[in-house]
């Protein structure tokens, strides 16, 4: 798994696999690129700070036993 980050864009991306990339579905501000036999691949995490800091306060406020949803 290699993390990166563009600050200058703020987008935050994570590699998963070094599959190649075939299709990508967008969810919110996260696009997920998959591939050919739908393994995801890649995730990019647009307007990045923000959906962490976001991360971070839901994570904060959870309960340990209880899922957590980012918006």
């Amino acid at each position: 798994m290699k993390i990166s980050y563009n600050r200058e864009d703020n987008v935050a991306m994570i590699e998963l696999s070094s599959k190649k990339i075939d299709h990508a579905q967008e969810a919110g501000d996260v696009i997920i690129h998959f591939s050919k036999t739908d393994e995801p691949v890649l995730l990019e995490i647009m307007d990045a700070s923000r959906f962490l800091a976001n991360l971070m306060q839901v994570s904060m406020r959870a309960k340990s036993d209880q899922p957590v949803s980012v918006k």
